[in-house]
């Protein structure tokens, strides 16, 4: 009874500020101007598929990206001393501190056309190259303000591996890369996912970063809800869409989950 009643401010916080709101995108989601019954908001997607296959696209991109460059300094992070990781941890951290608008705002004084990116390739007679309004800048963005994400919850399972697991595994006869594939990388599995998750669910949403480094020629689905929101006014047809990609990054994480279960069984 006692921890019921410990759990009631959280469950006051869900209702309010999760469940009421998703309430109300539902219901504009299946009605019209008129209140009435419609499905004609959610068949609206098809209208919109190729910001949909871009988000998707840049989103996936993002994540391996992510996965790519967190995984080495995940695994460096847990083998190191406790000092050390506490440094390192610290230094990943760092930017998280910073208004997300502003950690964005300073790459385009880095990729602009005189930004100091080209500015440096000028120095040896090359460019400007044109790398902002780009997908690439905002693949960039996404993977710049999202790596921390992956970073950190690779880390927290890696750094629980018994070290004697991979001792053995190298008794046994496997050297650094089979250790790696066959004992490190099936145990850190949920982590995998987990970052996967983190990082993947936000990026396909996104339309702050391809507003600011994709200057409007890079339209995600995240910029047409944006937009029926804010400029269209169109509440209905936002929300109808905002159901559709809420159900598509719902399943995606169900295959995700049950794909890392699959596998962390198999390793048993």
């Amino acid at each position: 009874m006692r921890s019921k009643s410990a759990a009631a401010p959280f469950g006051i916080w869900m209702l309010i500020f999760t469940i009421v709101p998703l309430a109300i995108v539902a219901y504009f989601a299946f009605t019209d101007a008129d209140g009435q019954f419609t499905l004609a908001n959610i068949r609206e997607i098809g209208t919109y598929i190729g910001p949909f296959w871009d988000s998707i696209k840049l989103g996936a991109a993002a994540t391996a990206i992510c996965l790519l460059l967190a995984y080495p300094i995940a695994f460096i992070i847990a083998r190191s001393t406790e000092r050390v990781q506490q440094t390192m941890v610290m230094i990943v951290m760092i930017p998280m501190w910073m208004n997300f608008l502003l950690r964005t705002y300073a790459w385009m004084t880095l990729l602009g056309n005189n930004g100091l990116i080209n500015s440096f390739f000028g120095l040896f007679g090359l460019g400007p190259f044109k790398m902002l309004n780009t997908s690439g800048a905002v693949v960039l963005g996404m993977v710049y303000n999202y790596l921390p994400y992956m970073i950190l919850p690779l880390y927290t399972v890696m750094e629980k591996i018994d070290k004697s697991v991979i001792e053995a595994a190298h008794d046994l006869g496997c050297n650094n890369v089979k250790t790696m594939f066959k004992v490190v990388v099936p145990l850190s599995m949920p982590g995998i996912m987990s970052g996967i998750t983190m990082v993947f669910v936000p990026s396909i949403s996104e339309f702050v970063i391809a507003d600011i480094l994709g200057g409007g020629k890079v339209l995600l689905i995240g910029n047409i809800i944006e937009q029926e929101f804010n400029q269209g006014n169109n509440w209905h047809l936002g929300s109808g869409i905002s159901i559709v990609l809420m159900i598509f990054i719902f399943v995606s994480m169900m295959i995700g989950e049950m794909k890392g279960s699959g596998e962390e069984a198999s390793l048993w």
